[in-house]
């Protein structure tokens, strides 16, 4: 599979596309005045203790103030407490040494957090959900520093491999190399990227984020809340970081300064990728010229067309996504249970690429077309975790009910990414109807009423060329009634500028009479 990375930089923030053979399966923005990124460390103070809900709500200068609950305090809260308080009255010559540095006992997990927290102290917090609609972020006290082959979590020797590294031979040596070369009141996380690699390379990897954390401390030196102490790296990097692997073959950049910065980043973490970053340097926008701007247009609307014909309904509710399978005019088979099993496989795999593209969260049901056979609703449920196989968010596919419904959680880390491809009809107001035709007559007259009444003379009515028409069509048209009726004439024209149940009235110098 052939992955790219298309950097759109422009002077609001950073358009970043990735694709899976020539098809957009993700798009993040990272907008110029970002804040509270996901990954991102602050320094935050404790406002509001609430035991009913075992959580507490710390500032850390969102617009609302961040959610932490117990759950997320990490067993090592108490460490971290102490650490954040020696670090903040720290000074140059007296550094916290954190090899030397002593972990308090463990919290208790069915603890109280007014026990831990009493007081309101200030905390070091980790961004885990950015805001989303009208809440504030989501924290955890669970510091994790992400590296590109291991993870680094402070206050525990812990040492943990991947499981998705299979071979046991692997995990043994990777745990046995990491073991020996961890430094002191670290725990360390080994990711898959790491399968295969050797000493040097898992140590070079591991001594960045140590000095990382190192920064962090010097940071916290003399530090009032709320303030971001660590920031995560920018989207592309990080994305990078993640997603980096041998079917990687292309990463252009419109931007010559970020070119250099993810040409250097690459050159550090992987130099015989370096060849791959290319810098986009004509005239022609790097959307359109690599087909994105396109499948961005056709999807993120409500409905989704799919090659064969047959389409999706996506439909957004406060609670969760419900997504439609339509068959259209798709028949390949005179079979029903066939068509149907084909219809919902090819759903399946858009419904994959939708989530990641739109970045749905939390809980989605999806209806598919009816099947009775059990086999191939197994089937349907095998393809739709293998679509989802290559999702990065947390997710899990529950087998379709009596009722013909899946349903799908998947993790939720920052606000979904909504693209508006239509515009509000001004004519409907997005009903599909507009006002009768008797009822716009009626309402013209009655405006009319109330303007002659009101004084005003030399009346002129300016219609959508359609209704000019009617009104004035026959030798008993509609504006010869009203000459007799009102004694007086109405000048009637039209503008194709005006929707069909548009109207105006304007005075003898052409100002229009607002009422």
């Amino acid at each position: 599979m052939n992955k790219e990375l298309i950097v759109n930089a422009t002077a609001q923030g950073v358009e970043i596309a990735f694709l899976e053979d020539k098809k957009l399966v993700e798009l993040h923005h990272e907008h110029a005045d970002a804040n509270f990124i996901v990954g991102d460390l602050y320094l935050g103070k404790v406002k509001k203790l609430v035991p009913s809900m075992n959580a507490a709500f710390v500032d850390v200068g969102a617009e609302k103030d961040g959610f932490l609950h117990y759950s997320d305090l990490s067993p090592y809260a108490k460490s971290l407490l102490k650490f954040t308080q020696h670090c903040m009255v720290q000074t140059n010559e007296n550094m916290v040494d954190f090899d030397k540095f002593t972990v308090e006992s463990e919290i208790v997990k069915t603890g109280k957090i007014n026990e831990v927290l009493a007081g309101k102290p200030h905390i070091l917090v980790q961004i885990l959900k950015e805001p989303i609609a009208a809440k504030g972020p989501r924290l955890s006290c669970e510091l994790s520093l992400p590296g590109r082959f291991v993870v680094i979590t402070p206050f525990n020797d812990v040492v943990a491999v991947s499981k998705k590294i299979h071979s046991s031979d692997e995990r043994k040596r990777l745990h046995k190399i990491i073991e020996s070369i961890k430094p002191k009141n670290f725990g360390v996380i080994v990711r898959t990227a790491a399968e295969g690699k050797n000493t040097a390379e898992l140590h070079e990897d591991l001594t960045d984020l140590v000095a990382s954390w190192k920064q962090l401390q010097l940071n916290l030196q003399g530090a009032e809340p709320p303030k971001r102490v660590l920031s995560e790296q920018s989207k592309a990097t990080s994305i990078l970081r993640d997603l980096l692997s041998a079917d990687f073959n292309r990463i252009v950049v419109n931007d010559k300064k970020l070119f250099v910065e993810i040409e250097q980043y690459i050159q550090k973490i992987a130099p015989d990728k370096a060849h791959i970053v290319t810098h986009h340097n004509n005239s022609y926008n790097i959307f359109e010229q690599y087909n994105i701007a396109k499948q961005v247009k056709a999807g993120f609307g409500k409905t989704v067309n799919m090659p064969s014909g047959a389409y999706l309904i996506i439909e957004h509710t406060e609670a969760l996504h419900v997504i439609d399978v339509n068959s259209g005019y798709k028949s390949t088979s005179s079979n029903q249970e066939e068509n149907a099993l084909e219809t919902n496989l090819e759903a399946a795999s858009e419904i994959a690429r939708q989530l990641r593209l739109r970045d749905i969260g939390g809980i989605i049901v999806v209806d598919f077309i009816d099947m009775k056979l059990p086999d191939n609703k197994r089937k349907l449920q095998e393809a739709m975790e293998e679509f989802m196989r290559n999702d990065r968010a947390k997710h899990a596919v529950l087998p379709i009910s009596k009722f013909g419904l899946m349903q799908i959680t998947r993790q939720r880390m920052k606000p979904e990414v909504s693209i508006n491809t239509a515009e509000v009809c001004t004519a409907c107001n997005g009903t599909g109807k507009i006002t009768s035709t008797h009822l716009l007559i009626d309402d013209i007259e009655t405006r009319m009423n109330y303007l002659l009444t009101h004084a005003h003379k030399n009346l002129k009515l300016c219609v959508h060329p359609i209704v000019a028409s009617h009104l004035t069509k026959g030798l008993w048209s509609l504006q010869n009634k009203w000459w007799w009726k009102y004694k007086t004439r109405i000048g009637i024209s039209s503008s194709t500028d005006y929707h069909l149940n548009e109207f105006h009235f304007f005075d003898s110098q052409g100002e229009q009479i607002k009422i």
